[in-house]
């Protein structure tokens, strides 16, 4: 798998200015690929620079653009495959949260969750999908989360949306896999990320644990389930892979309780 201007496989990174997309992009480069990055924020434009330090034969270039639109996705997806490029991996990631009681949280703030976290991702794979068919292979990776196996009180439309990414991964891994293509979601728990500052939630127990997973260790193991076609990798500590199996036997109800004592504004002090 080439590209017009280099032996070296290309990927699509989304959401890697920071913690898991930045970690993600770096593990792309530093595994042989070429790699272009995307995110909103204009960190996005220091990315380059981050990656040679770690694999400094690998070409990088990098979009900022809001995928939360289909305008944003569409260009993405345009200077993704310029000149004709082939794009030989997909990192699915960008995405937010919103954290507090439904009857309570911005109705905007979760619109706009729905259309990065769901409605961004569904277009990007279905452009991503097509030209890896007609190719014959490639590689797919969705950033799901554990929020995907559990209720998730007090993160309700942040949770749902994963359950919808889970969903919409594992049934195009069945899909696809005749054609050539590896999808892969993984799963991870609370990271130390911006996440729960930008979601709201820094005033929980979930946000103030110092249990959080470390960003690298995460995106290593995702890029590692990614390169061996695994369907699906819950990823962080021995901590966070317990608690992905736990959601497999304990009853929803008591996983819902669990979850929002965690997750229930104020509940840190």
């Amino acid at each position: 798998m080439s590209t017009p201007e280099t032996s070296r496989p290309f990927a699509v990174v989304t959401g890697a200015s920071t913690g898991i997309g930045l970690e993600l992009a770096k593990q792309f480069a530093a595994g042989g690929y070429d790699v272009l990055v995307a995110a909103e924020d204009e960190r996005i434009t220091a990315v380059p620079a981050q990656l040679a330090e770690v694999a400094d034969a690998a070409r990088v270039e990098a979009v900022r653009v809001d995928l939360s639109t289909a305008a944003g996705v569409e260009q993405l997806w345009a200077a993704a495959t310029a000149g004709g490029r082939d794009v030989d991996a997909v990192a699915i990631h960008a995405g937010v949260g919103v954290g507090g009681e439904f009857v309570e949280t911005d109705l905007e703030a979760e619109l706009h969750l729905i259309d990065l976290n769901v409605v961004s991702f569904v277009h990007l794979a279905k452009l991503a999908a097509r030209a890896m068919v007609r190719r014959g292979q490639g590689r797919i990776l969705f950033t799901s989360s554990l929020a995907a196996r559990v209720p998730a009180p007090y993160q309700a439309v942040y949770g749902a949306s994963k359950a919808f990414v889970q969903s919409l991964a594992q049934s195009l891994r069945q899909e696809l896999e005749q054609a050539g293509v590896s999808v892969t979601a993984f799963l991870p728990g609370p990271t130390d990320t911006e996440f729960f500052e930008r979601a709201g939630m820094e005033d929980t127990k979930m946000a103030q644990t110092s249990a959080k997973d470390d960003p690298a260790t995460v995106a290593q193991q995702a890029f590692k389930a990614l390169s061996k076609g695994r369907d699906h990798v819950v990823t962080g500590s021995l901590g966070t892979k317990l608690q992905g199996a736990t959601a497999n036997l304990l009853p929803n109800a008591p996983l819902a309780k669990g979850q929002g004592k965690l997750a229930e504004p104020g509940s840190a002090d």
